[in-house]
């Protein structure tokens, strides 16, 4: 009882510095803060899980080498991932870790069903918990894969439009109700077996029918899946560490989804239904005439005579690294007095917050990064825009193009400064499929080639 009470107050030592880590995490000068008190909580809940497993073995020697031995295997793998992955794999790197979060709930649900005795209260509340727990982790998981699939350009971002798509939805969710009262009936792994079945399938279709536009909610929305399916696994481990831990990223993950739907003019149901009610038509073809290029010189020359740059962000600064050359260019400009600003939307890159971590890893300062909000009214004062490497954010259609598949999805003005200038390989569409109005008007000029390179060279053009 004594080792009982010291693991509990370990876990609400550590479920504290989870709550210190997240509000840590919320802000910029505080995310180093926060992501040590996270790293502390966790060698204590370790510590403490250790402890009371060996307290409960039969042959703790046994349980502590098995322990020692997945541990150092996870430590080597993590370690591994952690130094080769680029920031560009980073979204769908954690879209593959949530699905491991997914599968554990599954296994853990089917060991607990084993143990599971066959009558009384307790376990009725038990089979509640396991098949739940199986449910969202099948769910998450296959889910999750197919999110790594698209993030990963290993799968078509554009939405799978399968006939009565809603409905086989509809009809998987209330196929599995049924199933929960067969097993909470009989006990048995049938209903269990062929709910597994089914959330694996349904997990997959749900995101599959999810759009790319909206794909970096689709990775905050599996991670609050992710958290629900380790609170579910606490419950059936009667681990309360896990379920706080769960309930928070849960909680969070899906807190940040209903802001970031909000910012994009989405449904939140849509969103998680797998695109319910938002039938998307793909806008024809269009002629909007010649574009019109530029060179880094010409750039330079541009930015050189002006007051005020605004550079907008995205995927392509992600993955041509353009993040160091950028920094230069902003202290550079800043040194010629010239007033320069970064505006951040929501959906910038494929996952929430993406390019401010680029942008921090840069050492680009925090108090002239601003929200999409934040910069819109004051683009029209602008006299040079700078686009580097976004598409879909910057896209007028999203405004003028009832048919768009991002119509009414909010996006950076940048058409309204004086001048625009876009950092792209070529002319191909961005990750939502359509093209791009922006890239033929008037004002904007297009700079073709590796984002890193051209601003290097914008930056030893500056006089």
């Amino acid at each position: 009882m004594h080792t009982e009470n010291v693991v509990q107050g370990a876990y609400l030592v550590a479920a504290i510095l989870f709550v210190l880590a997240l509000a840590g995490l919320s802000k910029h000068e505080r995310a180093k803060e926060g992501n040590n008190f996270g790293i502390v909580g966790m060698v204590i809940a370790l510590i403490a899980t250790i402890w009371l497993s060996l307290s409960r073995a039969a042959d703790p020697m046994v349980t502590l080498g098995l322990l020692i031995a997945a541990m150092l295997i996870g430590a080597v793998i993590g370690l591994w991932r952690a130094r080769v992955v680029e920031m560009t794999q980073m979204p769908e790197l954690i879209a593959m870790l949530h699905s491991f979060v997914g599968i554990a709930a599954v296994l853990v649900g089917y060991a607990s069903h084993r143990e599971m005795v066959e009558t009384g209260t307790e376990n009725t509340i038990l089979s509640v918990e396991i098949f739940l727990g199986v449910f969202i982790g099948a769910v998450t998981f296959t889910g999750s894969v197919v999110a790594y699939l698209k993030l990963a350009a290993k799968m078509k971002s554009a939405p799978l439009m399968l006939p009565a798509r809603h409905w086989m939805n509809l009809v998987a969710v209330l196929v599995s109700t049924g199933l929960m009262f067969w097993y909470l009936q009989s006990h048995s792994m049938i209903p269990l077996a062929i709910m597994t079945v089914i959330s694996l399938a349904f997990g997959w279709h749900l995101v599959a029918s999810i759009g790319g536009g909206d794909m970096p909610v689709v990775v905050s929305m599996l991670n609050s899946y992710s958290g629900w399916a380790a609170a579910a696994a606490g419950f059936m481990l009667s681990n309360d560490l896990l379920i706080v831990t769960g309930a928070l990223v849960g909680s969070s993950g899906a807190i940040l989804s209903y802001i970031m739907c909000r910012a994009m003019n989405r449904s939140f149901i849509s969103v998680i239904a797998g695109g319910f009610g938002q039938e998307i038509a793909v806008s024809g073809d269009t002629d909007y005439g010649e574009h019109r290029e530029i060179n880094a010189e010409g750039a330079a020359d541009l930015l050189a005579n002006a007051r005020t740059v605004l550079i907008t962000p995205g995927y392509g600064m992600a993955v041509a690294q353009a993040q160091y050359p950028v920094a230069d260019l902003t202290k550079k400009l800043r040194d010629r007095g010239v007033k320069v600003s970064f505006g951040i939307h929501p959906v910038a890159g494929r996952l929430p917050g993406h390019m401010n971590v680029l942008l921090a890893e840069a050492k680009v300062p925090y108090d002239i990064v601003f929200e999409m909000d934040e910069v819109n009214d004051d683009i029209k004062d602008t006299d040079v825009v700078l686009v580097i490497g976004a598409n879909d954010t910057v896209n007028p259609a999203a405004m003028d193009d009832p048919k768009s598949p991002i119509a009414g999805m909010p996006v950076l003005h940048v058409w309204e400064a004086a001048d625009v200038i876009v950092f792209k390989r070529s002319m191909a569409v961005g990750y939502a499929g359509v093209q791009n109005p922006l890239f033929f008007k008037e004002n904007t000029q297009m700079l073709f080639g590796d984002a890193k390179d051209r601003v290097e060279d914008i930056v030893k053009a500056l006089p």
